[in-house]
């Protein structure tokens, strides 16, 4: 298992904006954390300002001089949006174009055809993890539940016996698996391999759902046994649901850009040679730029034409598809911006020398961290992201595979027990009628299962690979 004792690369060495020592540093980085979890929780104030204001903060507090803070700030918010925004764009066509030509729908229709009884929590999370993948959680959600409460209704199932398996496998997606926002920031600030932490990712998650979803619902529902809320019940519109794409287009479509971006990594393994042919040519259409390309632009054709789209409806589904994600944009960029104060600052290296002498594993480091980050604020998307500016200089000296556990052991520790500072924890009380006690011993504990859960098996990982 990878520890703390780390050396930073001449190449990575940083030229401080501060000439604070490790107690002013200490502090400045808990007084910038303070500021952005009191602005947050106290003031309401959006993501973004308060990521902001705290950046400037930690620069204050470290007595760096307030033009150099600023540059770090703007500099680690450009380069963040660079590395990731588009992605993230990518996903969000993607994603509109899955609900809105019905292919959403087809996949969730042919699963719950073939699936009764003491399967359909399975076939829950089996949805939610495939219309996961290039769905936003609060998106996923929004699709996933009335289809949730309409199966506890109709079939008299326990609302928490269905409900947890699609919300785990919605968490799970969003908090280890790329192209999510949190994964691919944390990817590209500890400079891991792409394919590799897909790959990890999907391994640690599919033991990690079963038992946060089809296991766990089970002691879920006995603690809270609650009927479908009858205001949400509604009828989902039908527009266009006559003329949709089918179920074997629908899931190769989802699945393209992981496909490619895990024959990339298969490919680098296997052939090992930057400069040959067969490499060179997966380097390029595995990488997650022209994976997610492919996905939006063959979905057009397998997604679009068979739900009667034309190019009209298609600009306008690209243009509903990217007005939402502005938000997570800034929040994401102005997390890149903290992380590179941080590193300016020289709280990396101070990380580094305070730990060099310590047993905690780096990987349960990072977890820590995250967890810590994530209780505070409410937000995984924050937590990944600061976490993985602080945790940044334990990557230098990590093999591939390790860099790649470090991002899902801060993914993992993102997740850790959701509460009411969280968007999500008020998005599933008010869809599953729950009071702030139930949804606490339901939703709180299923985040806290799946951050447990995914830890202990990135450590385990640490140990035999």
């Amino acid at each position: 298992m990878t520890g703390l004792s780390v050396e930073p690369s001449a190449a990575d060495a940083v030229e401080p904006i501060t000439t604070a020592g490790h107690a002013q540093l200490g502090i400045a980085v808990l007084a910038g954390i303070a500021v952005i979890v009191l602005l947050i929780t106290r003031y309401k104030l959006h993501a973004f300002l308060a990521l902001t204001i705290g950046s400037l903060a930690l620069g204050a507090f470290a007595g760096a001089p307030l033009d150099k803070a600023i540059a770090s700030f703007t500099t680690g918010l450009g380069s963040t949006v660079a590395g990731v925004g588009v992605l993230i764009a990518l996903g969000a066509i993607l994603g509109r174009l899955l609900a809105d030509s019905g292919g959403a729908d087809e996949i969730v229709d042919t699963i719950l055809a073939r699936a009764h009884g003491r399967a359909m929590p399975w076939a829950m999370v089996l949805i939610a993890t495939v219309i996961g993948l290039p769905l936003f959680f609060e998106v996923g959600i929004v699709l996933l539940i009335p289809v949730v409460l309409m199966v506890a209704k109709r079939g008299n199932y326990s609302l928490m016996r269905i409900g947890i398996p699609a919300l785990a496998g919605l968490s799970v997606m969003h908090g280890l698996v790329p192209p999510h926002p949190g994964p691919l920031a944390a990817i590209d600030t500890v400079k891991a391999d792409l394919g590799v932490t897909l790959a990890l990712g999907v391994l640690v998650a599919i033991p990690t759902v079963v038992v946060a979803g089809p296991l766990f619902s089970k002691v879920a529902a006995r603690w809270v046994d609650v009927p479908a809320p009858e205001r949400m019940l509604a009828q989902r519109p039908s527009e266009d649901l006559a003329r949709r794409p089918g179920f074997g287009a629908t899931l190769a479509t989802i699945l393209l850009p992981v496909v490619l971006m895990l024959a990339k990594a298969l490919v680098d393994i296997v052939v090992d040679d930057p400069a040959h042919r067969v490499q060179r040519v997966f380097d390029v259409i595995g990488s997650p730029l022209i994976a997610l390309l492919s996905a939006v632009v063959v979905g057009m054709f397998t997604l679009g034409r068979p739900a009667g789209f034309d190019r009209e409806r298609l600009a306008r589904i690209v243009e509903k598809g990217l007005v939402p994600i502005a938000g997570i944009l800034l929040i994401v960029g102005a997390g890149g911006g903290f992380k590179q104060t941080l590193i300016d600052s020289g709280v990396g290296q101070m990380i580094l020398d305070i730990s060099r002498n310590w047993s905690i594993p780096a990987l349960l480091l990072a977890w820590l961290i995250a967890v810590a980050i994530r209780l505070a604020t409410g937000s995984a998307t924050v937590a990944t992201i600061s976490a993985a500016g602080l945790v940044a200089p334990l990557a230098a000296d990590m093999s591939t595979t390790h860099t790649a556990l470090l991002v899902l052991a801060i993914g993992a520790g993102s997740l850790f027990f959701s509460h009411v500072n969280d968007a999500g924890f008020w998005l599933v009380k008010e869809y599953f009628g729950l009071g702030v006690g139930q949804t606490v011993k339901t939703w709180s504990v299923m985040e806290t299962i799946i951050s447990v859960v995914a830890g202990g098996l990135v450590l385990a990982l640490s140990l035999v690979i």
